[in-house]
């Protein structure tokens, strides 16, 4: 899981205050994100996070709408190029980058994507050479994360795995157990529930029974939250970690206090981005969502500018070789082009959010 710099928890990020200085002309970034339908909130985010980044930096911003349709990027990507940008952000679909990275390619220009997941995408990316760099994770992250931490701190504990039956999390739970299995650990319970029941007392009691404390489940969060309500009332004092999904709104029966989940953080309220926090605030801007990651993503492109003394041609190889202080805290990219340091983290329900839990290391 990713985890926070020591140094970073005690003071805000000095990095986004103060712009890199070189002698170049303007930087020119595009912004790929969706400015209608359903996501458009995402594309919102995205374009007010990057705005607040360029706030005194000698930088020029261009939209290029992203309909997420089959067959749309290649003219993303020539949109681009068109608009002589120096680098490109965004990119919330998979559909968009693999229709935009031929064309950007060929023009020279690196991208950064902030949304898309798929492991297949980077796969090709690398093998067609496509400038393209991911700052969200992949889809097994998650899964590492998850396995590490229950490695880490169930080792010794009765520990239970259960799915809902759908083909994400039944592939997820079996993911994890058989990651754990192979480094020694084996689950007292693994079964299938059944989901959107309005009580989940039998599997309560079924966990009871064959002695689990520690039940990482693989669901919804209201079916999570149904299961957490009726331990507590069965008197079972039950350690629950979800996934990721854990995040969507509350939808009738609350989480119990003390529920846990790997999961991505609201990155706007941890202490890497407070000054940019602050500059949100003065704007009316609520740093949610991909405000954060938008505004990082801009923070790289200017010091990529920066170790690159000004030329863009060199961009490419600046995004691959060096780290970048940005809002999310150190970011660097590997071999492959991801995230050097995985992004999720071990959250704590505490009654209306969840809250980073850090180890003494980090506090």
């Amino acid at each position: 899981m990713r985890s926070i710099p020591a140094c970073l928890l005690g003071i805000a990020m000095s990095g986004f205050a103060a712009a890199p200085s070189f002698a170049a002309e303007t930087l020119k970034i595009g912004i790929v994100a969706p400015l209608s339908g359903d996501y458009a909130i995402l594309g919102e985010q995205a374009l007010d996070g990057a705005g607040l980044a360029a706030r005194n930096r000698d930088m020029e911003l261009t939209t290029v709408d992203e309909s997420c349709e089959d067959g749309s990027g290649g003219d993303v990507g020539q949109a681009l190029a068109d608009a002589g940008v120096d680098i490109a952000i965004g990119f919330f679909c998979s559909e968009t980058v693999r229709g935009a990275m031929p064309v950007l390619r060929d023009a020279g220009i690196p991208a950064i994507t902030l949304s898309a997941r798929s492991m297949p995408l980077m796969t090709t990316a690398l093998k067609e050479s496509w400038p393209l760099f991911r700052m969200a994770p992949n889809d097994q992250d998650e899964i590492d994360a998850t396995v590490d931490y229950i490695m880490g701190e169930w080792i010794d504990e009765p520990v239970a795995l259960l799915d809902d039956g759908t083909i994400y999390f039944r592939e997820m739970v079996n993911a994890v157990r058989n990651a754990l299995e192979e480094r020694g650990l084996q689950p007292v319970f693994v079964d299938t529930f059944r989901p959107a029941q309005e009580q989940q007392l039998s599997l309560v009691r079924r966990l009871a029974q064959t002695g689990a404390t520690h039940v990482f489940i693989g669901g919804t969060r209201s079916d999570i939250a149904i299961v957490s309500r009726d331990a507590a009332q069965e008197g079972d004092d039950l350690t629950i970690l979800g996934s990721d999904a854990l995040r969507a709104q509350e939808a009738g029966v609350p989480l119990e206090v003390g529920v846990l989940a790997i999961a991505l953080p609201e990155y706007g309220e941890l202490p890497p981005a407070a000054a940019l926090a602050d500059i949100a605030a003065s704007n009316d801007i609520v740093p949610e969502g991909y405000v954060v990651p938008a505004a990082s993503a801009v923070e790289i492109a200017a010091e990529a500018m920066a170790a690159a003394e000004g030329d863009t041609a060199r961009l490419t190889a600046m995004l691959a070789t060096q780290q970048f202080d940005t809002a999310l805290g150190p970011v660097s990219f590997t071999e492959g082009h991801e995230l050097a340091d995985n992004p999720y983290f071990l959250l704590r329900w505490q009654g209306n959010q969840f809250v980073p839990v850090f180890d003494s290391a980090r506090q």
